[in-house]
């Protein structure tokens, strides 16, 4: 596996030797010191170019220059298109190309920036030599979005408690894994959020939660991950309800909002009412 300077080293000499690169930019968990320093750690890299060549996407044969590719994923976005690249020697490097004219609006979208070629100096010297996490922080939710979330948790409840009681399992999946979770998910981050001053980054999708959580709680929040077996996703259901309705009620008196009782209570009267309606049910019963 090459090492880190080796993988600089090529990425900036192949960028100072081509004079349609006009800088070269690196963000992400390379910058930020909380990031887990290991072998599976990616390269962002940007690339700036004049007027959007697209000659990169239209032989790239230079990709050689980088190694021997086990996978490639190549995607366009708004003034720029990106390679995903994993090589054979397990290094990673995205690496985007922008139009030139971007570069000032790019260094402001992720705090975790630093410069690390600028042809036509750009920028001032010691200008991005500070990067920081304080674009990934939790932000401190309005009390429209702490409600939003969790009506939208307790009433994916319902579609889902509907999926498990018809046999309906990749619908009910997807409710519980994607929404359900989803919801959990920011409910975990805005409680990590509030105990931390709001100056914390929880990572993409939570991966990081467990540097935050106790044993105790980070032990209880796997537990609601449930399997494909339909008693298992019914005990999971409700535990996911319990341990948001925990998490919840602390963060709503933490932030000054009020906890929806009624949804919850509700809710969970609902669902323990489907897990138990017989399948050949044609009438319900509150």
């Amino acid at each position: 596996m090459r090492s880190e300077e080796e993988v600089f080293e090529q990425i900036l000499d192949f960028a100072k030797e081509d004079d349609r690169i006009r800088a070269v930019m690196l963000n992400g968990s390379r910058l930020n010191p909380n990031a887990p320093d290991d072998i599976m750690q990616d390269y962002d890299i940007v690339y700036f170019i004049k007027d959007l060549d697209p000659s990169y996407k239209n032989n790239q044969d230079w990709i050689n220059t980088f190694g021997d590719l086990v996978m490639m994923q190549q995607n366009d976005f708004e003034n720029g298109y990106i390679f995903l690249m994993q090589f054979k020697d397990n290094v990673r490097i995205d690496l985007s190309f922008s139009d030139v004219s971007t570069i000032k609006e790019a260094a402001k979208e992720d705090s975790l920036t630093k410069i690390l070629l600028d042809k036509d100096e750009v920028f001032e010297k010691g200008e991005l030599d500070k990067p920081n996490e304080s674009i990934h922080c939790v932000s401190k939710p309005t009390e429209q979005e702490f409600n939003e979330v969790l009506n939208e948790f307790w009433w994916i409840q319902v579609n889902i408690a509907k999926g498990i009681w018809r046999d309906e399992l990749s619908y009910a999946k997807y409710m519980y894994d994607v929404i359900l979770i989803g919801c959990i998910r920011k409910i975990i981050s805005w409680k990590i959020g509030s105990e931390n001053d709001w100056n914390v980054n929880t990572g993409k999708l939570g991966k990081w939660f467990k540097n935050y959580m106790s044993n105790s709680l980070y032990k209880k929040y796997l537990e609601i991950y449930p399997g494909n077996d339909y008693y298992e996703m019914w005990a999971s259901l409700l535990l996911a309800g319990k341990f948001v309705r925990t998490l919840a009620i602390e963060l709503a008196e933490d932030l000054g909002f009020t906890y929806p009782e009624e949804d919850d209570e509700n809710t969970t009267t609902y669902v323990k009412k489907v897990r138990d309606l017989p399948k050949d049910s044609r009438v319900f019963r509150w």
